[in-house]
C-alpha cells in the first residue's frame, strides 16, 4: 500500500467544514491543487476532479461513503482489484464545544498492480499539506 495523508485543526463547525468540502463548484476558490471538480458530491454520485499536477487528466472517483459532518470516502479502482484509490476525509470535534475540529485527509493506493503503477504516482505530501492549509483558511475567513 502506497498512502498520502495530511491533518490540521479548523477552529470552525464540523457543518460549515462539511459544506465547503461538498461544494464542488467551489473548490478551485480555496484548494490550490484544484483546476474543477464536475458532478454533485453526494452519496454514490461520480464526480471528476482535474487537477493542476495533472492538468490534461480527469480523475472521475465514486463518492463511496457519505456521513454527513463526519466522514466521507472517494474511491476509485480497476476490475479485479487490480489498483484502487481509496480518499478519505474524517472530521473529528476536539475540546468541549464544537467550534474546532480536526480534518485528516488520507488517500490510500492498492491492488495487484501497485508496484507498478505506484512509481508513476508522484510524491503527493506537499499536495495534501496545500489541501489543508487551504480548507483550514476557508472555513476560518468566510462566514
Amino acid at each position: 500500500m502506497k498512502s498520502f495523508s495530511a491533518t490540521t485543526t479548523i477552529a470552525a463547525s464540523p457543518d460549515k467544514i462539511w459544506k465547503i468540502l461538498t461544494d464542488a463548484a467551489n473548490f478551485p476558490n480555496w484548494e490550490p491543487n484544484v483546476i474543477r471538480i464536475e458532478g454533485n458530491i453526494a452519496l454514490g454520485e461520480k464526480i471528476t476532479v482535474y487537477t493542476k499536477l495533472s492538468p490534461n487528466r480527469a480523475f472521475p472517483v465514486t463518492v463511496s461513503e457519505f456521513v454527513v459532518g463526519k466522514k466521507m470516502v472517494w474511491s476509485s479502482a480497476m476490475p479485479l482489484g487490480l489498483f484502487k484509490g481509496e480518499r478519505t476525509f474524517t472530521l473529528t470535534p476536539v475540546g468541549k464545544g464544537k467550534g474546532t475540529v480536526e480534518v485528516v485527509t488520507r488517500e490510500e493506493f492498492s491492488g495487484l498492480l501497485l508496484p507498478l503503477i505506484g512509481r508513476t504516482i508522484p510524491d503527493l505530501t506537499e499536495t495534501f499539506k496545500n489541501f489543508a492549509a487551504g480548507l483550514k483558511k476557508q472555513a476560518e475567513t468566510t462566514k
